[in-house]
């Protein structure tokens, strides 16, 4: 297989990925996963907590990969 479609692979393999890790209805689905736990006494609030932190971070936008400009300016 020539090199370039094997990057087309990994392209198209990590536009899926990213797409099923972005998913409401996946982090939904974690979500009432870990909440059920909590409720049965499996996780702690701070579990609880941690993996809700990381559903919201599953659903917004990825950041763009952008350095701030440097100002020049002395702290």
């Amino acid at each position: 297989m020539p090199l370039s479609k094997v990057v087309q692979l990994g392209a198209v393999l990590r536009d899926h990925a990213e797409q099923q890790l972005r998913d409401p209805a996946s982090v939904r689905r974690q979500l009432e996963q870990a909440e059920q736990a909590h409720a049965a006494g499996q996780i702690s609030d701070e579990e609880l907590a941690h993996v809700q932190a990381q559903a919201i971070d599953r659903l917004l936008p990825a950041p763009a990969n952008t350095a701030a400009p440097a100002t020049g300016a002395a702290p």
